[in-house]
């Protein structure tokens, strides 16, 4: 079952910080609309008890700092950064148009299978690039399988597989695709030049260190050929 993330340690510290007593932080809380026992909030900073999501929020309100502060992590998951964007499940399927229950199986299987106007929406409010959801979601493995096949066999047969994958424009991933397969052929021409040319062994390691390198960095190198419609929200190939 999904918890909230927080940090005792950090909540002690902020609340230190700002020089109130629980009994004050449960005051202000309420007039934030979340009522809050100050048991409860010792508790929270106990780190037996962990509190739920709107009282997060409030509780970060209240003390003049960051929910990710309180989260004591950086996010990691499509919860998280919606958690550190203050934003509540069904007020963000508002947002992006989607079924708050569809959300939250999105959030719970850490899968997006939004259409191209929720992926740009969601990018948008959670202040994140593609490139950054596809690693949330855990794809990159996925997407470093089928850029494998694409330099190595027919990169055409992967065009549309990767767009649905990185919600990019199929005529950029095409473009990027065309241009890693012609660059990884190079590879093998170089090396069965110096091969049939019976050319030193020393020579033929370093093109295959060269091969070694450039597969360990297909991601990486398709994200920047794709540009900033990879790593900057909005987005313009998406939605056209």
């Amino acid at each position: 079952m999904y918890s909230t993330p927080f940090s005792p340690a950090e909540a002690r510290a902020a609340r230190a910080r700002m020089g109130l007593t629980t009994a004050q932080v449960a005051h202000s809380m309420a007039a934030c609309g979340a009522p809050t026992h100050p048991d409860l909030i010792a508790a929270w900073e106990q780190g037996t008890h962990v509190p739920s999501e709107p009282q997060l929020f409030a509780l970060a309100d209240v003390l003049w700092c960051t929910s990710t502060t309180l989260m004591g992590i950086e996010p990691r998951t499509l919860a998280e950064h919606r958690l550190a964007r203050l934003l509540s499940v069904e007020r963000l399927a508002y947002r992006i148009g989607m079924d708050a229950a569809d959300y939250r199986a999105a959030e719970a299987a850490q899968r997006w299978d939004g259409d191209p106007r929720q992926t740009r929406a969601l990018v948008e409010a959670l202040g994140l690039s593609l490139r950054k959801l596809i690693g949330i979601m855990g794809r990159v493995d996925e997407l470093a399988e089928h850029l494998r096949s694409a330099i190595e066999g027919r990169w055409k047969a992967h065009v549309g597989p990767v767009a649905e994958i990185v919600c990019v424009d199929e005529t950029l991933v095409g473009d990027a695709l065309r241009t890693m397969h012609t660059e990884f052929a190079a590879f093998s021409e170089r090396y069965m030049g110096h091969l049939v040319a019976r050319n030193d062994d020393a020579r033929l390691k370093e093109i295959a260190a060269e091969r070694a390198a450039y597969l360990r960095r297909l991601v990486d190198h398709f994200w920047e050929l794709i540009g900033e419609a990879g790593d900057v929200p909005p987005f313009d190939a998406v939605g056209r």
